[in-house]
């Protein structure tokens, strides 16, 4: 292991790129989850060896959502603009462009729903071998389950994601290409 840490900068876009292959490569996600405690650090894998072509397939899915949630709703730009010099009106009129499009896109490529039958705002319980993956307890936890709380987000589950096709030689790190207008 290293003493080295990575600049605040780098550590997000590490994190932002590591959510998004978690998310869509299982291998990878297993990995993590066995990470977690430092006893189970297994040797990591052989790099490959370098590609003619830039080819990054474990993300490629990842980053052709993040593109298409580019392209219909302009997400990266308004995630990446400095908002605190703008009125709440116009973040607010940006935000609907945004919320539109993203919504659009994801309605399109995904069914999304949610984990939980209940309306938030509902008293649940949670009996004994409920799964932590589908349940975050927030709040004063303490003791053993049965819980019993307030359900404040009923949480999403994503039980289809079908992407375009790739055609032809398609470098998947470019997110959404430079525009020129001309003329």
């Amino acid at each position: 292991m290293s003493d080295e840490t990575l600049p605040l900068l780098s550590r997000l876009w590490f994190a932002w790129l590591c959510f998004f292959r978690v998310l869509f490569d299982g291998r990878f996600a297993a990995r993590v989850w066995g990470a977690r405690a430092p006893s189970r650090l297994s040797a990591p894998e052989p790099a490959p060896a370098a590609p003619s072509a830039p080819e990054i397939p474990a993300l490629g899915p990842a980053l052709q959502l993040l593109s298409l949630l580019q392209r219909e709703g302009r997400l990266i730009d308004f995630v990446q603009q400095d908002i605190a010099s703008f009125s709440d009106a116009d973040v607010g009129a940006a935000a609907r462009v945004v919320h539109e499009g993203c919504r659009r896109a994801l309605r399109e490529h995904a069914t999304i729903g949610p984990l939980r039958i209940e309306e938030e705002g509902a008293h649940v319980t949670l009996a004994a071998g409920f799964d932590p993956d589908e349940v975050k307890l927030v709040g004063d936890v303490r003791g053993e389950p049965p819980y019993q709380g307030v359900l404040r987000h009923r949480g999403w589950r994503a039980t289809k994601l079908e992407l375009p096709r790739v055609v032809g030689k398609h470098d998947a790190r470019i997110v959404a290409p430079a525009e020129v207008e001309l003329g």
